[in-house]
C-alpha cells in the first residue's frame, strides 16, 4: 500500500493535536478498545474508540496529546459513533499513539 498521492490530496486531511480528557471502557467492540472523549480547542470536544488496550491503561491516557484526524465523516463502531480517528503506528498487533514532542495548543494543525 505505497500509493503516490498529490500534495492537493494530502492537504484535504485535517490532522490536529487534542488531548484525551476522558477514558471509558468499551465492552461492545469486537476487538478490546477504549472510548477516547479527546478535546481540540476551538474545534470542541470529540469522541472515537481505539484498540490501544494492550499497550496503555486508562489511567495514563488522560491528559495525553495525540494526533488525530478530525474531518473523516462520523462512523458507528458497535453503540458508539466516532468523530476521528486517532493516529499511532503499528508494530504487529500492537498500535503505539503519535503524539507532539512538546505540549502544543489543543486544535493545533499538524503539517
Amino acid at each position: 500500500m505505497n500509493s503516490t498521492i498529490t500534495f492537493e490530496d494530502f492537504a484535504k486531511v485535517d490532522l490536529r493535536i487534542g488531548t484525551i480528557i476522558e477514558v471509558i471502557d468499551f465492552p461492545e467492540a469486537r476487538k478490546p478498545a477504549y472510548k477516547l472523549i479527546i478535546d481540540f480547542g476551538s474545534l470542541g470536544i470529540k469522541k472515537t474508540s481505539a484498540q490501544i488496550t494492550k499497550r496503555y491503561q486508562k489511567e495514563n491516557l488522560i491528559a495525553r496529546q495525540v494526533v488525530a484526524i478530525v474531518n473523516f465523516p462520523s462512523k458507528q463502531i458497535a453503540n458508539f459513533m466516532s468523530e476521528c480517528l486517532v493516529l499511532g503506528a503499528i508494530e504487529g498487533k500492537d498500535v503505539i499513539l503519535l503524539n507532539p514532542e512538546a505540549a502544543v495548543k489543543n486544535g493545533c494543525a499538524v503539517s
